[in-house]
């Protein structure tokens, strides 16, 4: 199928788009279509100089700050130097692990084949988790390190005056650097790695020699990891059978058709995030959230977003609300012929849809009937090691290396999360990859996961300043319009959606909701991680989810209380989610047709549409 790169003469609104008359949106909401310029149009000669300086530092640097990684090293060893009780605390902690080590090397050697430890792993590190790590000589060396790794992070972390975004900079820092040294990542001291080895004469090697050359080839020429050309976007990923009833200059809109005699007459909007493609939630026949709706009965609509360039550098949060989510729940409400909607907003998507939610409550617009929030964030105070990425200086760098270029590279971006997960995503690679000679098999996920987009300058700038930095959607200082807009206002009953091992959106962030919002919330918290938690099928192996629903007056609970308190359920959330729906809607009907020519939503094109092929 032809991938498309460009589409930038697309109309910009709804009235150009498909002829009807463009709905007056409520007044905070109906910003202007064509983006706003900003202060690039403005930078001055010396401005240009400076962004420009920073933005060449930035190519080498991965996008991180070298400023702001030495002004929280400098905060951290100039407190530590000023605190000598502290360095005596370290002191005895060494003296004490080094004498624990000494005595578990005895009894390792008067002792063959005892199985016994001095330190544990964290539960989420199971790189020693193989017998062989439990012999002699390995199990001393992995014992070793992480008696090592257990000092630093009490060398790096409960230190007085130090501020707690450089504490956990220098802990992650730490942690990091300790990582690359660990035993498990080279042939002479990983067990399993000798063995293969051994076992092979060496062509495990060879063969991971052989990778690292592809892999090397393929990210110089920017092409996808091996085996991602298996999945194919309209051929074995999304899908489901739809139609493009909409498009603009930043979204195609997507309509399901329907697969039951009779739907709900309440359709489903979509909201998913643009940091990735949208077909995460329509994933291969077997795993697609949107089929998955549709076999329930109900009439899904899901937004594409464009992939942008240099061209959408200007493109802010307010483009993305009107152009996006305002435009959509439009679009969905006039071809299904319903007064109220059922919206979903899953990730960043989630935060922008509740942004508009809460604006839309404060108009009097009431058609959002319903609104679920799948592992996304509306208070930033607890918002997980991407915060380690959030200050000012850091922010100013970042800016200045979208400012040159117009975006956010995808490139810049997958380096980022790789680093927050080094061991799942840096070092295990390494060593199945390179070490063992062996190649990880594609999945569906995995080939999205190497499908991502780019993000405008202006709208990531303020997506970051005004959420992550300074928290202002929770503090009810962030504005549409000339007002400003609060999650409490909402009064739609809303089903919020968090899991367990997300590194994006913590569990305890997504929770948060239940602080700021003044309605019915139905929590879940499900097994997995940001995505896989999320696309958790029926049938899916090994998953579980707690549920409980708050009353808006009940009282508060707090997350480990409310999880102390709730059960844990076999099986995928998303037949709650299916009940939840149907229970909020009314009888069904007949299915409405696929686009509404007579209304101005004449069927474009077949799904997946065009926008997801931008490359």
């Amino acid at each position: 199928m032809a991938k498309v790169t460009s589409l930038r003469n697309e109309p910009s609104s709804q009235a150009k788009t498909n002829g009807t008359p463009h709905r007056k949106l409520p007044h905070a909401l109906h910003v202007a279509a064509e983006p706003k310029a900003i202060s690039h149009a403005h930078t001055t000669m010396e401005q240009a100089l400076d962004k420009g300086l920073r933005a060449a530092i930035a190519k080498f640097t991965a996008g991180l700050s070298p400023i702001a990684l030495t002004a929280a090293y400098a905060d951290w060893a100039l407190h530590l130097t000023a605190a000598p009780g502290k360095r005596l605390e370290l002191m005895e902690k060494a003296a004490r692990k080094s004498w624990r080590l000494a005595n578990y090397a005895t009894f390792c050697a008067t002792n063959p084949g005892a199985t016994e430890t001095c330190i544990d792993p964290l539960p989420q590190d199971h790189r020693f988790r193989s017998e062989n790590w439990q012999k002699w000589p390995y199990n001393l060396m992995y014992q070793s390190f992480l008696l090592n790794q257990q000092w630093w992070y009490n060398a790096t972390t409960g230190i007085e005056g130090v501020t707690q975004q450089h504490e956990n900079v220098v802990e992650f820092a730490a942690r990091q650097m300790l990582d690359v040294f660990s035993p498990s990542n080279y042939v002479l001291t990983n067990p399993d790695l000798l063995q293969r080895t051994i076992t092979q004469g060496g062509m495990n090697l060879v063969r991971g020699w052989q990778n690292l050359l592809e892999d090397a080839s393929r990210l110089n020429a920017r092409q996808k990891p091996v085996g991602a050309e298996e999945f194919q976007v309209g051929e074995n990923l999304a899908t489901t059978p739809g139609k493009v009833v909409f498009r603009n200059r930043l979204i195609e809109l997507i309509q399901y058709a329907p697969t039951t005699d009779k739907v709900r007459p309440e359709p489903i909007l979509i909201v998913p995030a643009w940091i990735m493609k949208y077909y995460i939630l329509d994933l291969s026949e077997t795993n697609s959230l949107v089929r998955f709706l549709t076999d329930q009965g109900f009439t899904v609509f899901m937004i594409s977003w464009m992939n942008p360039d240099e061209e959408d550098r200007d493109l802010g949060m307010d483009d993305y609300l009107s152009l996006g989510v305002m435009e959509a729940v439009t679009a969905a409400q006039t071809i299904a012929d319903s007064d109220d909607i059922h919206a979903i907003g899953y990730c960043l998507g989630g935060t922008l849809l509740s942004i508009a939610a809460a604006a839309m409550a404060r108009d009097g617009d009431k058609r959002l009937k319903t609104l679920t929030l799948l592992a996304a964030q509306t208070d930033f105070t607890e918002a997980g090691e991407l915060q380690l990425f959030i200050n000012d200086s850091q922010l100013t760098f970042l800016e200045d290396m979208m400012w040159n270029q117009g975006y956010l590279d995808t490139t810049q971006m997958a380096g980022t999360f790789q680093l927050l997960r080094s061991n799942d995503l840096i070092w295990s690679h390494v060593i199945h990859d390179y070490l063992m000679g062996e190649r990880t098999p594609m999945i569906d996920l995995m080939a999205w996961n190497a499908d991502p987009t780019r993000m405008p300058y202006r709208m990531h700038s303020e997506y970051l300043r005004k959420l992550y930095l300074n928290n202002d959607l929770a503090e009810g200082r962030y504005n549409l319009g000339d007002r400003p807009v609060a999650i409490s206002d909402i009064r739609a009953p809303v089903f919020l959606v968090g899991t367990e091992r997300d590194h994006v959106a913590p569990w305890h962030s997504v929770y948060k909701f239940n602080l700021l919002s003044d309605t019915d919330v139905t929590f879940v918290l499900t097994s997995g991680g940001h995505n896989a938690g999320i696309v958790s099928e029926p049938g899916h192996p090994h998953r579980h989810y707690r549920i409980a629903t708050k009353l808006k007056d009940a009282a508060y609970a707090d997350p480990e209380r409310w999880m102390a308190e709730t059960e844990s359920t076999e099986g995928s959330w998303w037949s709650a989610l299916a009940e939840w729906l149907s229970a909020r809607s009314d009888a069904p009907v007949a299915p409405p047709p696929l686009g509404a020519k007579d209304k101005g939503y004449k069927p474009l094109c077949d799904a997946p549409g065009t926008y997801v092929f931008q490359e």
